[in-house]
């Protein structure tokens, strides 16, 4: 850290302020409900697009969309595509032991 950005923020420190965070900006803020829904839309057509992808069709920048999907919608990204981040451990495990089913079901019948 420069010794510059060091005494600006002990300038403010003097001055009261006592929250590390940033204040407000003003301007337009990058996501709101219109680009929220417009991902939404895109996005429920079909979970294998890409962000670029997803950003294109809803005329918004990447980095606007990836966190409209990481916060807004609470997507993560597996592999090729968004899931919901609130599984549960036995959500996750039950998945898991269906896959193996059909896994082993399709390995035991000869006409797959």
């Amino acid at each position: 850290m420069s010794k510059t950005q060091t005494n600006e923020w002990y300038k403010r420190y003097r001055e009261g302020r006592t929250s590390v965070e940033s204040s407000g900006r003003s301007g337009r803020p990058s996501e709101n409900e219109e680009n929220i829904e417009k991902v939404r839309k895109v996005f429920r057509s079909n979970r294998r697009l890409t962000v670029h992808v997803v950003a294109e069709e809803a005329g918004i920048s990447r980095n606007a969309c990836r966190k409209i999907l990481a916060e807004n919608l609470g997507m993560r990204r597996v592999a090729a595509e968004f899931v919901p981040r609130l599984l549960s451990e036995d959500q996750i495990q039950n998945g898991v032991d269906v896959s193996r089913g059909l896994v082993d079901h399709a390995n035991a019948d000869g006409n797959l």
